[in-house]
């Protein structure tokens, strides 16, 4: 029996193992790609895919031509992540129903997604995902739970802490993951994918317990080396992608099958090396309707139809940047020409190696032989004014493929312009990066529907969270996978990077001006004045809370205090009428008619309650 186990091991092993390389000779071609645009955005731009599949330098043809680089595309780069960066949108999460239950479940939702996004890191580490992905055009987000992390729950047998678990959230770039075809759109269409990484033989002897062989594994890091480049006489040295070896490593590969028939669960099968270290069903019930799915997101710079992989603005450019280069380069040629001047000599007049050293330098005595010509310059024409068309022409194509332009930098804007006509060129220049911001948008709000099925699935004791509020209050609450009812998940747009706080601002203070935001009575509530300021950004000035705000929170309190059968008592500072209200909206809602039939005693503990607000009012 344990030799059959053995033997089904290693045929397990051999297939994914076979897999994985198949896998990575079909993506081949996409790495290339990825590495030619690291290389140009560095600097390294003299440099080409070779026949053999490699990146190859390309060698001066001259000692004396000029091979320096011109680099737009960083310059690009920096103002599109810069645009980007700014999408910071807020979840909003929508109840499952309209039951007062389902509302207030709604709210915990949110207040635990807020908790998280400073304690996971998550905006800098899409900003993160933004560089991979406007770089090599695809970029992943891998949502996890690790069992050894988090709130200490109780002690096991072997006296070691048993913790609570918490969720993982990285950024992988493309170069790991390998899907089973690069026709497919989407993650969603894809049957299996594989997550590949190489880790030291001590990493993984931590992670899952086992020795495995070292090897030396190709990797990839950044180096300052010598590629040919700068003028006449002097060489350069630019960052260039190479590749190397990692000693003492292996590949850990996680092969991730979707539910189908021969695996109504999916599958996951992780080796490391040449051992398995585990063969089952995939983890988490983080797809539709609760199913089990792949614990990645996928983000794109440009979606390509037909094809997994995303395009990168700046593989576009490259065509233009190599051009540029080569008309920038040849007008410095020609501008050496005109300076060095280009000698006529007659042969055997001079003394040729004196000459070539030496020039004509200021004070040279210049000896020839009698009856010879003397040397001279030869009559040089001035700079062509096709090249500097064409150097002009090259600067407003990358413009127009790249979809960006930095309109403070440019001469081209006339002082005279009204504010509406410079509002509406921002917008049209912004318009470009449309495909990018919902990239961005739709993964934001799959990392946010992840974190909470993750939570609904694993969070099975109570545990402790906190958020910290505009004002720099701290709140702290217990929540369960019970408080989690609901993982609809809308994004609120005042948050929208592509409006800045001015334009916001702009917008509020003509709402305020037109007195749209005014109540019945054309007065503007000590709510909404709160809201103003916190939408102008100016809510850490405001320190008071809405004392409705607070009433309506304790009501809410009290509501769920009384739904397990605890009676409450009216406070002489409570707001009756706001509390009449919380509280007749919770009794008619589903929820409370499903319990008063398990528990008719708490129809009595809230019509009590209801009647002494009822009575304070009649005073």
């Amino acid at each position: 029996m344990k030799k059959e186990n053995l033997l089904r091991e290693e045929n397990i092993v051999k297939d994914v193992i076979d897999d994985f390389k198949r896998r990575a000779e079909a993506r081949k071609s996409f790495d290339l790609i990825w590495q030619i645009n690291m290389n140009f955005l560095m600097g390294n731009q003299y440099c080409n895919i070779g026949y053999g599949g490699q990146i190859e330098e390309s060698d001066r043809q001259f000692f004396w031509q000029e091979r320096e680089v011109y680099n737009h595309i960083a310059p690009i780069y920096d103002i599109r992540f810069a645009k980007l960066s700014k999408i910071k949108p807020e979840i909003n999460v929508i109840p499952a129903t309209n039951d007062e239950r389902d509302k207030q479940t709604a709210k915990v939702s949110k207040k635990i997604y807020k908790s998280l996004k400073a304690k996971l890191d998550i905006e800098n580490k899409i900003n993160q995902g933004i560089k991979w992905s406007e770089v090599c055009g695809t970029v992943f987000y891998k949502i996890g739970w690790n069992v050894d992390i988090g709130q200490t729950v109780g002690m096991n047998e072997d006296g070691g802490k048993i913790k609570s678990g918490e969720v993982e959230f990285s950024v992988v770039s493309p170069f790991e993951i390998y899907p089973d075809s690069s026709v497919c759109e989407s993650l969603s269409e894809c049957q299996s994918i594989i997550h590949a990484k190489a880790y030291t033989t001590a990493q993984i002897k931590s992670m899952y317990g086992v020795d495995v062989k070292g090897e030396r594994i190709n990797t990839f890091s950044l180096d300052n080396v010598s590629v040919g480049v700068g003028g006449l006489g002097f060489n350069g040295t630019v960052p260039k992608i190479i590749e190397t070896t990692k000693d003492d490593s292996a590949i850990v590969i996680e092969r991730y099958v979707r539910p189908n028939a021969e695996y109504p669960e999916g599958r996951l099968t992780v080796v490391a090396g040449d051992k398995l270290v585990f063969d089952g069903e995939l983890p988490y019930e983080i797809g539709e309707d609760r199913t089990r799915d792949f614990p990645f997101i996928r983000q794109t710079s440009i979606e390509e139809p037909g094809c997994f992989w995303g395009t990168s603005v700046i593989e576009r450019l490259i065509p233009v940047q190599r051009a540029f280069n080569a008309v920038k380069n040849r007008k410095h040629e020609f501008i050496n020409r005109l300076s060095l001047g280009v000698l006529s000599v007659e042969d055997g007049s001079v003394d040729l190696d004196n000459l070539e050293d030496e020039g004509l330098c200021p004070g040279k005595v210049l000896v020839y032989r009698q009856g010879a010509t003397e040397p001279k310059y030869l009559q040089s024409e001035s700079i062509p004014v096709g090249l500097s068309d064409e150097e002009n022409n090259l600067l407003e194509e990358f413009n127009k493929i790249s979809g960006v332009n930095d309109l403070l930098s440019t001469s081209s804007i006339s002082s005279n312009i009204s504010g509406n006509a410079l509002e509406l060129l921002i917008s049209q220049d912004e318009t470009r990066l449309n495909a990018s911001v919902e990239s961005i948008k739709s993964a934001c709000r799959e990392i946010a529907k992840k974190i909470l099925k993750l939570y609904k699935q694993y969070a099975l004791f109570p545990r402790i969270a906190k958020i910290i509020g505009e004002n720099g209050q701290v709140e702290m609450f217990y929540f369960s996978s019970s408080d989690i009812s609901s993982d609809d998940i809308e994004l609120e747009n005042q948050t929208d990077g592509s409006q800045s706080l001015s334009q916001r601002r702009e917008m509020i203070l003509t709402l305020l001006d037109k007195g749209i935001l005014n109540d019945e009575n054309g007065q503007l509530t000590n709510r909404m004045k709160s809201k103003v300021l916190e939408m102008l950004g100016l809510g850490i000035w405001e320190n008071a809370q809405d004392l409705n705000e607070l009433h309506i929170r304790r009501a809410g309190n009290e509501n769920l205090k009384m739904f397990d059968g605890v009676a409450c008592k009216v406070s002489e500072i409570d707001d009756d009428k706001l509390h009449l209200n919380e509280h007749t909206a919770f009794m008619l809602g589903e929820d409370y008619e499903k319990m008063k039939t398990k528990n008719p005693a708490i129809e009595k503990i809230f019509l009590e309650h209801i009647r002494a607000h009822k009575k304070n009012l009649e005073v």
